[in-house]
């Protein structure tokens, strides 16, 4: 339960938008909290966004205004809006799942493989 496989990464202008994709596969029952962390070269992973399953909904402040994350809990998927996209937003994207509750009970920190994102001109 709970592979977690992101799209939707790529190459983009600045002021241009992307929209990434994050969807848990397996028998899942409920996901917790679902949020986007980037890391960019050299730097640490941070947090970007994330969202309960109930909508509490968190932002990194260089992301607010921007980014808009949602899911549709039906599909265990998290997608993550971007708009007016800078520079600096040039990172690798990783979808996390924090607690997954499936057969095998409760299950914690599900990761995806990581989407490229690059702002440039």
């Amino acid at each position: 339960q709970g592979q977690l496989v992101e799209s939707g990464g790529g190459l983009v202008q600045p002021g241009g938008s992307l929209r990434l994709s994050c969807a848990a596969s397996g028998r899942i029952f409920r996901i917790n909290e679902m949020g986007w962390y980037r890391q960019a070269l050299g730097k640490q992973r941070e947090l970007v966004a994330s969202m309960t399953d109930n909508g509490d909904t968190n932002y990194a402040d260089s992301v607010k205004g921007r980014f808009a994350i949602s899911r549709d809990n039906a599909k265990n998927t998290v997608y993550l809006q971007m708009n007016s996209l800078k520079p600096e937003d040039t990172a690798v994207y990783y979808c996390n799942a924090d607690r997954i509750w499936g057969p095998a009970g409760w299950t914690y920190e599900h990761w995806g493989q990581g989407t490229q994102v690059t702002v440039s001109s």
